[in-house]
C-alpha cells in the first residue's frame, strides 16, 4: 500500500518517536493523515477565504467541520440528501467533525443541560434545538464524517473543581452513549472519546483511564485553550498522555499558536485544529518563519519584500508587504484571503518540519531552530 492508497478500515501507525514526540499516520478509507497533523477548520463547510484546492496544495490531509454550525445551516439531513459533506464542499480527503458541545457552551445565549443532553437556543435565529449524544452522532453520520467526536460538556477555565468533576463524569456517561449510537455507522469511520477534567490532574487521569477502558479508536483532549495559560495546558497534556494508549492517535482540540503546536507535539500529541490561521489572516496577522508579522503596521507601506521569498506558497512568496498592507488598509477582501492562505501554508510547513525532525531524531533541535527564527524577526539586516 502506498501512502496515497486508502485503507478499508481506520487505523493508526506509529513510524518513529523522539522522546515523547511521535510521527506516523492515520489510515482511513478516504486517505492517510500524516501526523503530527494540523487540520484547517472548515466550520460551515468552508475554510474561510480559501479554495479547498489551496488547502490541499498547502499540505493538509484532513479538514474539520463543525457539527453545531452545520446542523443549523444548512442542516445535516439536507447535506445527506445532497450526497454528504465531502461532495457538498468538494473535498475528497478525510473530514473530522467535532461534537458541537464547545459551540453550545460558547455561542448559545440560553441553554439547559440535563442527563439526557442539552437544549439550546440557536445563535442564528433563536430557535430551540436539542442535542443528545445520540443526536450528535447521528448528525455527524449524516454529514459523512470520517472521524467523529463523542458529545461532551466543555467548561471554561478557570472553574471550580466541583464543576470540572460534574462535567467530566457527565461526559464519561455521554461517551458510553455516543459509542453505542456509533455502532450502526459504516465500516472505516471512527469515533474519538474526549478527555475532560478541567485543570485538575486527578480528574484528567480518571477521565483518560475510563475512556481508554472503553477502547475508542482515538482520543481527544478537550476543555483546554479555553482561557487557561499555556503552562496549565501543557501540564494537563503531560498528565493525560501516559494514560492514553500509545497505539491510538491523540488529538488536542482547538489548539493553537505555532508555539502551542511545537510544545504539544513534544508531549506526544498527534493532531490539532484551530481557527487561528484564518482568523488571524482576516485581521492582517501573518505567521511566518520570522514570527508574527502585523501587516496593519505603517512600516510595511513601502516594503517591497514578500513575507518569505524562499517559500513555495504564492501568498508568501509573490506579493509584497507593501501590497498586502495596502489591501489591509483599503479593507479589500483579497488581503484577508492572501494572509489566510499564507498562514494555512505556514502551519502545514511547521508540521511537515516536525514530522521530518522526529523521524530524524532531532526534534528538540528543530524546535530550537524554529523558535530562534521567530526571535530574530523579519527586519532586514540593514534595519536591525
Amino acid at each position: 500500500m502506498t501512502s496515497d492508497t486508502p485503507a478499508d478500515t481506520f487505523s493508526f501507525t506509529l513510524s518513529a518517536t523522539d522522546g515523547a514526540a511521535r510521527t506516523g499516520f492515520v489510515s482511513t478509507p478516504r486517505g492517510r493523515i500524516r501526523t503530527p497533523a494540523f487540520m484547517p477548520v472548515g466550520t460551515v463547510a468552508t475554510v474561510k477565504g480559501l479554495y479547498f484546492d489551496q488547502v490541499k496544495a498547502a499540505g493538509a490531509d484532513i479538514v474539520l467541520g463543525n457539527t453545531y454550525h452545520l446542523m443549523l445551516r444548512p442542516g445535516a439531513e439536507r447535506v445527506a440528501k445532497l450526497g454528504g459533506l465531502h461532495k457538498f464542499m468538494r473535498w475528497d480527503g478525510p473530514i473530522l467533525t467535532d461534537s458541537g458541545g464547545f459551540q453550545v457552551m460558547s455561542l448559545s445565549s440560553l441553554r439547559k443541560m440535563t442527563e439526557q443532553g442539552v437544549t439550546f437556543r440557536s445563535h442564528v435565529d433563536g430557535a430551540y434545538h436539542e442535542m443528545s449524544p445520540e443526536r450528535s452522532v447521528e448528525i455527524q453520520g449524516l454529514l459523512g464524517a470520517d472521524i467523529q467526536m463523542q458529545l461532551d460538556e466543555c467548561v471554561r477555565l478557570p472553574c471550580s473543581d466541583e464543576e470540572a468533576e460534574r462535567a467530566m463524569r457527565l461526559s464519561l456517561r455521554w461517551a458510553e452513549r455516543s459509542k453505542r449510537a456509533f455502532e450502526t455507522q459504516p465500516k472505516g469511520r471512527a469515533l474519538f472519546g474526549i478527555v475532560q477534567g478541567g485543570a485538575v490532574p486527578a480528574l484528567r487521569v480518571e477521565s483518560a483511564r475510563a475512556l481508554a477502558d472503553m477502547d475508542f479508536p482515538g482520543y481527544s483532549i478537550g476543555g483546554l485553550a479555553v482561557g487557561e495559560p499555556q503552562d496549565v495546558m501543557l501540564a494537563m497534556i503531560e498528565t493525560v498522555a501516559p494514560h492514553l494508549p500509545t497505539t491510538k492517535p491523540r488529538y488536542l482540540m482547538g489548539v493553537g499558536t505555532p508555539d502551542d503546536l511545537l510544545e504539544s507535539v513534544a508531549r506526544g500529541i498527534d493532531m490539532f485544529d484551530c481557527v487561528m490561521p484564518t482568523r488571524s489572516g482576516r485581521h492582517a496577522l501573518a505567521f511566518t518563519r520570522f514570527g508574527r508579522i502585523n501587516l496593519k503596521n505603517a512600516r510595511h507601506a513601502e516594503d517591497p519584500r514578500p513575507l518569505d521569498e524562499e517559500s513555495d506558497c504564492p501568498a508568501l512568496r509573490d506579493y509584497s508587504r507593501a501590497y498586502l498592507h495596502h489591501l489591509v488598509r483599503c479593507e479589500e477582501m483579497l488581503g484577508a484571503m492572501l494572509i489566510s492562505w499564507a498562514n494555512i501554508h505556514y502551519y502545514q510547513q511547521l508540521m511537515a518540519g516536525a514530522r521530518g525532525a522526529i523521524a530524524a531524531g532531532r526534534y528538540a533541535d528543530y524546535v530550537a531552530e524554529t523558535k530562534a527564527g521567530w526571535a530574530r524577526g523579519d527586519l532586514p539586516l540593514w534595519e536591525g
